[in-house]
């Protein structure tokens, strides 16, 4: 069993109301909608990521031989129940946010069309794929803000959740804007560009720091970056100042050096000046070791000389916010609106959209949600990508999420792109959206 692709990853809720939906024949057309209900605290907006790995679960659904065995002999369910599996698909629709897009509280990020067996069986990955992604590209974006123009680089994977997270970490961060990543396989599989100097140990493998620089500059030429706080940094950054005319016969150029721990402001400021009194004015410096966007606006703010952040740990985990408050809730079934009324965690009913209105200067004034049956003025946010179950247009290329989120980073209103952000985005809900909700608790007297 293939866990990134197994159906059989998902809650075992799932399969008891199948279970449930099958034995009573409760087949027809479902409407499902994933969301958020709240911002995180210090978010002002979050940024869609992930639709594309949920696309390829959705189109290649399917119980294996072995899977079907394994639940036939857990003795949970009956032959019905994995008859039915065996040949299940996924059939229905797919409408969601580009990948790239800011969105925010209460405003779909995918929906689900589709008989209702295969749209409930599928909420628990999906929820999985698509809030994972999109939080880190949520994170993403605000080191981006905090630091525009610097080269940032993800340098989570090690300290990611699984191996899984690392990659799609990977991928979400540089949808919302970094550079690249050093997790070499996302440069396998998606194509997002690598970076990566040398860590403390080769260093200490060798007798001598400066050997250890030129050894390195000799089997990376083009990639001279040099680690310069395993002992005393200012002494290494002296070191590379010395070395550099040797390696520059050879026709080799030191790139940037690294500083990985200690006052950061202190030592770049420090290094700078030795750097650019020994001629290396065009060597930059990157900057590493327990950074998030809120280091990286104290460091930047203070005036320091940092030509480009690696971020792990932060990033991966989204430590400051390591979870969404996102659902998977049913809004419509056999024609007929539905919705929750839980306390805190009421829904609006029906087949959803958002429209985005734009002000003079085009940059996001508000959004409306209503029904997909209400059209307003802006702009349609909700797009279809798949119909009985197979994509309608290939997969999106990743430069061009890339330049989405880009544009929208870049168009979002000055007070919503601070860390912390003093503005409420308005997010209106419609007449016709509150009327059929209206109607639908009149139904429903419980």
């Amino acid at each position: 069993m293939n866990p990134a692709s197994s159906p059989l990853l998902t809650d075992l809720y799932q399969l008891t109301m199948l279970q449930g939906y099958f034995d009573r024949g409760m087949e027809d057309t479902a409407v499902f909608e994933l969301f958020v209900r709240r911002l995180p605290p210090a978010r002002g907006f979050l940024l869609a990521a992930g639709l594309e790995q949920a696309l390829d679960f959705l189109e290649h659904l399917h119980f294996t031989p072995a899977e079907l065995d394994w639940l036939e002999q857990s003795g949970r369910f009956n032959t019905n129940l994995i008859d039915r599996l065996g040949s299940l698909r996924f059939t229905g629709e797919v409408h969601a946010l580009p990948e790239g897009t800011v969105f925010f509280a209460n405003e779909p990020v995918l929906r689900i069309t589709a008989p209702l067996p295969e749209a409930q069986l599928i909420e628990s990955r999906l929820m999985n794929i698509l809030h994972f992604q999109t939080l880190i590209a949520s994170k993403a974006a605000r080191c981006v803000l905090t630091a525009p123009g610097k080269l940032l680089v993800d340098f989570g994977m090690r300290r990611a959740h699984g191996a899984e997270a690392g990659m799609f970490a990977a991928r979400a961060s540089y949808i919302a804007g970094f550079s690249g990543s050093s997790t070499v396989l996302a440069d396998a599989v998606y194509g997002i560009p690598n970076f990566g100097t040398m860590a403390h140990s080769y260093i200490q493998a060798h007798d001598d720091e400066a050997v250890a620089f030129e050894h390195f500059a000799l089997s990376q030429r083009e990639n001279a970056v040099f680690l310069i706080d395993t002992y005393d940094t200012e002494a290494a950054a002296q070191t590379v100042v010395r070395i550099a005319p040797r390696l520059r016969e050879q026709g080799i150029v030191i790139k940037s050096v690294r500083l990985d721990s200690g006052d950061l402001l202190d030592h770049s400021r420090r290094v700078r000046a030795i750097l650019d009194a020994g001629g290396l004015n065009t060597t930059g410096i990157f900057c590493s070791g327990g950074l998030d966007e809120t280091e990286l606006q104290r460091l930047l703010g203070a005036g320091a000389p940092i030509d480009g952040f690696g971020i792990g740990t932060h990033l991966d985990t989204s430590s400051d916010a390591p979870y969404l408050d996102c659902a998977y809730k049913l809004q419509e079934y056999g024609g007929i609106a539905r919705r929750k009324r839980s306390e805190g965690k009421a829904t609006w009913p029906g087949r959803k959209q958002v429209y985005r209105r734009h002000d003079d200067e085009d940059r996001p004034a508000g959004d409306i949600l209503t029904l997909e049956s209400d059209p307003q003025d802006g702009e349609p946010l909700l797009m279809q990508y798949m119909k009985d179950g197979r994509r309608i247009a290939a997969a999106e290329p990743l430069d061009r999420i890339r330049r989405r989120a880009r544009d929208q980073l870049a168009s979002l209103p000055p007070p919503l792109a601070r860390l912390d952000p003093a503005y409420e985005y308005p997010v209106a809900v419609s007449a016709a959206l509150r009327a059929l909700a209206a109607t639908v608790d009149q139904k429903n007297q419980y």
